[in-house]
C-alpha cells in the first residue's frame, strides 16, 4: 500500500541526504518513513496521533 501514497517531503530538508522523512496521507491515515531507508515499513498514525506528535514536536 506505501507505495501507492503519494509523499511529501519537507521543505526544510533541503536537497542533500540530510535527515528526512516523508508523509503521506489518506482519509483516515498519516503515514510516515524515512526518506534514507524506504526497506523499512512506514508508519501509519490516526490523524488525531499525528497532530498530537506535531503538537509535541513544535513545543520542543
Amino acid at each position: 500500500m506505501s507505495t501507492d501514497l503519494n509523499w511529501f517531503k519537507s521543505s526544510y530538508s533541503g536537497e542533500g541526504s540530510g535527515n528526512c522523512i516523508e508523509v503521506a496521507t489518506c482519509p483516515h491515515t498519516v503515514h510516515v518513513r524515512d526518506s534514507k531507508d524506504l526497506a523499512v515499513p512506514a508508519l501509519a498514525l490516526s490523524p488525531a496521533a499525528w497532530t498530537a506528535f506535531l503538537g509535541f514536536a513544535a513545543a520542543q
